[in-house]
């Protein structure tokens, strides 16, 4: 999605961003030459669409599985931040491409690529903008992946404003938490959507799915690393100013993900995750420098 971020004297900075694009950004960034991390999505023919490429492509992000749609445009949002740096957004996302990208043609062989991958992270919000046929699509999808060996990674990430009802958020949520290998939540969330009262509520119910290896983030709390059937508590590294807590979370998943592929423990990752998050924050903006 393009970016805009106010900077609170009526004027905006533009970037790019969006909760799994982040999460690529900063995979790439760790991995460097280690593993090859490839951004699957649609985007348009527009100016903003090709700067995207363009950074993507610059940040080591591979592109060859992103489908260009004549006449589309990407998605816009923009960060408001409070003076404590927490953050608030307001999107515009009836039009951005990646919305069909399980229902155009076009984007078929991008999609059928996805099978030989050893590693898919997604997110709520990739399950919150397609419509039924394509989150059935994309669970076949998933299917196939697993068939093959290759694992799943999801931040169930819930955003009200993308669901019909809780309800359906829920029992769509549910349906992928099944095929799950990684789970990535934050508390918050999950306490929003089903109820959860502590963390380890959270880690139970994932359990309870068949999920073995789980992250349930606390924002500056600690976390709870589930692994290996043992549940272990890691406390984050205290950012030392914080500005704009905007993707807090997506960086956490990042260095979490490329640290478990590069060998490391799941406790070992989680530290990862929590010294790239208290970075980010004392930044503006989802991908910082």
């Amino acid at each position: 999605m393009v970016e805009l971020r106010d900077l609170g004297d009526g004027t905006l900075s533009r970037g790019f961003g969006g909760d799994t694009l982040n999460t690529a950004v900063y995979m790439a960034r760790k991995l460097e030459d280690s593993a090859a991390v490839e951004y699957v999505t649609a985007l348009g023919d527009d100016p903003f669409s090709e700067e995207m490429m363009d950074a993507w492509r610059h940040e080591g992000v591979g592109i060859s599985h992103v489908v260009r749609l004549p006449g589309r445009r990407p998605g816009l949002y923009v960060i408001k931040t409070d003076e404590t740096g927490e953050r608030s957004f307001f999107y515009w996302r009836g039009e951005a491409a990646a919305r069909d990208i399980l229902s155009e043609p076009a984007c078929r062989s991008a999609l059928n690529a996805i099978v030989d991958y050893d590693l898919v992270y997604l997110s709520g919000i990739t399950l919150g903008i397609l419509d039924d046929e394509s989150r059935a699509e994309l669970l076949i999808l998933l299917d196939q992946v697993k068939a093959k060996g290759g694992l799943i990674a999801f931040d169930g990430n819930f955003r009200p404003a993308l669901w019909p009802s809780y309800e359906i958020a829920r029992t769509e949520m549910e349906k992928l938490l099944q095929r799950c290998d990684i789970a990535l939540p934050s508390f918050d969330d999950e306490a929003q959507l089903f109820g959860d009262k502590s963390p380890h509520d959270t880690v139970a119910r994932l359990q309870a799915l068949g999920i073995g290896e789980a992250v349930v983030k606390n924002g500056a709390e600690d976390c709870l690393v589930l692994a290996d059937g043992t549940v272990s508590v890691v406390t984050p590294k205290k950012a030392s100013n914080v500005v704009d807590t905007t993707a807090a979370g997506d960086s956490f998943n990042g260095a979490y993900l490329a640290a478990r592929l590069l060998g490391q423990s799941a406790v070992e990752a989680a530290e990862a995750g929590h010294r790239l998050a208290a970075y980010v924050v004392t930044k503006r903006g989802a991908i910082v420098d």
